[in-house]
């Protein structure tokens, strides 16, 4: 038996430049999402919450559109898993796109290529990753995209690792064991 540590995504000698990364998450955006985005943010474009006024909108053909900052917090979220879990500070967003509209409803994946590394000159425990990351609806259409840089740990920098508590009880273990005794099926 093993203990598999709390460790998640990539840290900076993960990456290679021309790797593409399909981040696993899709999500579906609620009507809900839209309209408490919206209103948290304080966005007064009606285009967002109101189905009567968006009936007039030529390029949505009347649908109520989603927030696209919703849509932007969507896609970053997403490629955090790949791109930036361990990542100890956002450099850079540019040239951000949006490319298709984004309804209730539409269903958004993200992928992203990894377009430069180098390690940083300031912090010897860290790397900049830079990328582009694109963001699809279900029906493959790329919705959003922009650059992004990230300063990201090293794994020896020992950032973002080692934080799980140790039980105060020991460790966990299969009822019943004894001591250093193992289960297992024999073939």
């Amino acid at each position: 038996m093993a203990t598999h540590p709390a460790i998640l995504g990539r840290f900076f000698e993960d990456y290679a430049v021309g790797d593409v990364y399909q981040h696993p998450l899709g999500r579906t955006i609620s009507e809900a999402d839209n309209t408490w985005v919206t209103l948290l943010s304080m966005n007064t474009n009606q285009n967002h919450f109101n189905a009567h006024l968006a009936q007039q909108n030529p390029i949505t053909n009347g649908r109520i559109i989603v927030n696209s900052g919703f849509t932007v917090s969507v896609v970053l979220g997403i490629s955090v898993l790949d791109m930036s879990q361990n990542a100890i500070s956002n450099l850079a967003f540019t040239d951000i796109k949006m490319n298709h509209p984004v309804y209730v409803g539409d269903t958004i994946y993200a992928e992203s290529i990894c377009t430069g590394l180098r390690r940083s000159e300031s912090r010897p425990y860290a790397g900049i990753v830079s990328m582009i990351t694109r963001g699809l609806n279900q029906d493959g259409d790329e919705v959003i995209s922009w650059k992004r840089s990230v300063m990201v740990a090293t794994r020896e920098s020992g950032i973002g690792q080692d934080y799980f508590p140790m039980a105060k009880t020991g460790p966990l273990e299969l009822p019943g064991t004894p001591a250093g005794e193992t289960t297992g099926e024999s073939a």
